[in-house]
């Protein structure tokens, strides 16, 4: 779950404006629907390493499978944007065992992210990961990695498994599943491409409506009213109810 794509559907810009109700709120709807790990982007953790390890409970109890704190400074922005700036390693250490204390399930996944590498060079970023997986990490997310070659160098540095983030328009170029995993890559994020096809989608279908007066050129395009019924199980709970509420007042009536 991006915090990208929860901040644009707030109507914000991704620099941290997002609230740890909101985020969990979105978490629990998501995990509710499907069977699959749901994997959480926390951000900072929302405060000091006690808000994260408040934050990290929190999470667990909307059901999500994993989640990732950075260590970039307060107000975050985008990973792929320019000027972010990272915390000491201290306090990032700090956050890391935070969330790991916090943790209750000793199944949840507990990645740390780290956007050193954009600022300080890969020698950094691998020294960085290094301490993080001491003070607890589970698995790396290292943002903007620019080349298979250091997702390699990344792997072996932490020793645990590594996250790629595959966001389009970003830094790193979009490699295929199989280069990935040949680099030593176990975990593929695509964290806004849905909103971008979704979005992209609309905008093409407004501008059709504006200048056709109507959407029936692009109905094939759509989603159907069955395809849509499919996805929210509208059988499943027709079914809860028929077993739920199936009494009769036949025969129970005085006269």
């Amino acid at each position: 779950m991006s915090g990208a794509v929860l901040s644009a559907d707030l109507g914000l810009p991704d620099i941290g404006l997002t609230t740890l109700s909101e985020v969990a709120g979105r978490s629990g709807q998501i995990a509710r629907m499907t069977d699959l790990p749901t994997l959480v982007d926390a951000d900072t953790g929302f405060g000091e390493p006690m808000n994260v390890a408040r934050t990290v409970q929190i999470l667990e109890d909307a059901g999500v499978a994993g989640l990732h704190i950075e260590d970039q400074v307060n107000p975050k922005r985008c990973g792929h944007l320019d000027g972010k700036q990272v915390v000491d390693t201290g306090t990032a250490i700090q956050r890391i065992r935070a969330a790991v204390q916090g943790r209750r399930d000793p199944n949840l996944l507990i990645l740390a992210r780290t956007d050193i590498r954009a600022i300080e060079g890969l020698p950094a970023a691998l020294d960085r990961v290094k301490e993080l997986v001491d003070a607890g990490a589970d698995a790396i997310f290292p943002e903007a990695m620019l080349d298979l070659g250091e997702y390699e160098a990344m792997r072996e540095a932490a020793g645990v498994p590594v996250l790629a983030n595959m966001t389009e328009f970003g830094k790193s170029e979009l490699f295929t599943r199989s280069q990935l995993e040949s680099a030593g890559v176990s975990i593929a994020i695509y964290p806004v491409s849905l909103l971008r096809l979704a979005m992209g989608a609309a905008m093409r279908g407004l501008d059709v409506l504006r200048d056709e007066g109507t959407l029936q050129s692009v109905v094939g395009q759509m989603q159907t009213r069955a395809e849509l019924y499919d996805l929210l199980d509208y059988a499943g709970y027709n079914a809860f109810d028929d077993g739920v509420f199936n009494f009769s007042l036949d025969g129970n009536r005085q006269a």
